[in-house]
């Protein structure tokens, strides 16, 4: 549970999931959430014109490196399909796993999703979680992990990159 009293950083693992790029052959970063209970997954997208959106899923695996990949559910995001018009998210439902972007042109978006730890196949020993980013064109997308609650105190979050 994040505190009103500590800052940020003491209380959250950022990680990069994948630099500013135009999906195509890119692949985001899994994480590991063997240290966290949540996961918040922020994505950022900056349209040009002649846009095709991204298909977004989610994938866990039992290590980082991606073993055992297999898709996960998502049933709900929060989307903002304008962000130089507002700030507000709104939550939006999720049919068969994946959403795709928005293709308005010109626009600058942003899209949160939020993994529970008990979201994942823990039976079968899965506790990485990646984004999945399909081919786009004229647009350039950014994923930020947010790992928190974590399961044991530490002056500085347990690292999530590796296993």
């Amino acid at each position: 549970m994040l505190t009103s009293t500590g800052k940020s950083v003491e209380q959250v693992k950022w990680v990069t999931g994948l630099a500013p790029i135009t999906p195509s052959t890119s692949t985001p970063d899994y994480v590991s959430m063997k240290g966290y209970s949540k996961l918040t997954i922020i994505i950022l997208a900056d349209n040009a014109t002649t846009v095709t959106g991204s298909a977004i899923t989610l994938y866990e695996a039992t290590a980082v490196a991606g073993t055992g990949a297999q898709q996960m559910a998502m049933t709900e995001m929060w989307a903002n399909t304008d962000t130089a018009a507002g700030d507000t998210l709104t939550k939006t439902a999720v049919t068969s796993n994946t959403f795709t972007t928005d293709t308005t042109n010109a626009k600058n978006l942003m899209y949160v999703i939020e993994v529970d730890q008990t979201d994942l196949d823990m039976d079968d020993s899965y506790d990485c979680v990646r984004l999945g980013t399909g081919d786009a064109a004229n647009t350039v997308i950014s994923v930020l992990y947010m790992l928190w609650n974590p399961k044991y105190a530490a002056a500085t979050p347990p690292a999530a990159i590796t296993d």
